[in-house]
Order: structure tokens, then sequence, then C-alpha cells
């Protein structure tokens, strides 16, 4: 994977994570029902919405940093991706258990798979890639 292709899905998954952050810290009542599947595993919890708001603020800003400044992007990312992945797990082991249907892991793959996925290939590819900088 080149340094473009590297940057660009950085920059992708930082924005993104920023925007689902200000929408979630800002409007978490919105947010929550606006996110499909979110209102079918448990009650609106303000708090606990805009508390993973600032992580995914945090997450934002190193996948964005990261993507400027190269030079330290391995570090800046390991952490972020590891909470991504971790999520990720977290949702089809509640799947295996028997807390959602199957279907709920389609219905998560664009906000919750997705993003743990490329951050770990980026995360791979930066760390390999001689176009390290």
């Amino acid at each position: 994977m080149n340094n473009n292709v590297i940057t660009g899905i950085a920059i992708l998954l930082g924005l993104g994570s920023l925007a689902n952050a200000v929408l979630m810290i800002a409007a978490p009542e919105s947010w929550y029902w606006v996110v499909p599947g979110v209102p079918d595993r448990g009650p609106f919890n303000q708090h606990f919405v805009r508390d993973i708001g600032i992580i995914y603020l945090l997450i934002g800003a190193s996948f964005t940093y990261g993507a400027v400044y190269p030079k330290n992007r391995c570090v800046l990312w390991l952490f972020p991706t590891a909470w991504l992945a971790g999520h990720g797990v977290f949702h089809i082991w509640e799947v295996i258990v028997g807390i959602c249907g199957p279907e709920s892991l389609l219905e998560d793959f664009a906000g919750v798979t997705l993003p743990a996925l490329l951050a770990s290939g980026i995360c791979y590819a930066s760390y390999t890639s001689d176009g390290r900088e």
C-alpha cells in the first residue's frame, strides 16, 4: 500500500471519527436515534454517549495528526486502532453470546468493523512500508 493511500485512509478515518465525536458530544440523543442499531442495545444514556464521543475525538485527532505528520504515525495510530479492534470484537462477542442477532454484524459493519479493518491495515502498512517518514 503506498503512502498516499495510507494517508488518504487515515484522513478519512480521522475526519469520520471527528464528525462522529462532534455529534456524540453536541447532540447525544440525536446521535443515539440516528445511528442504526444503537437504540436496540440499551436505553439512552447521555453521559455514556458523550464519554464515547470523547474517545472518538481522540481517535480522530490521532489519525488526522498522523496523516499530516507521518514521523510518529505508527505510535499515534496504535492505540486508536486497538480500541477500534476491541470495539469490533466486542460487537462480534455480542452476537456469539446471543445479545444481538447475526444481522447486527451487517448493520454495524460500516461504523464498527470497517473502521477497525482500515485502521489495522494502515497501521500495518505504515509500519512495514518503505514509505515511512
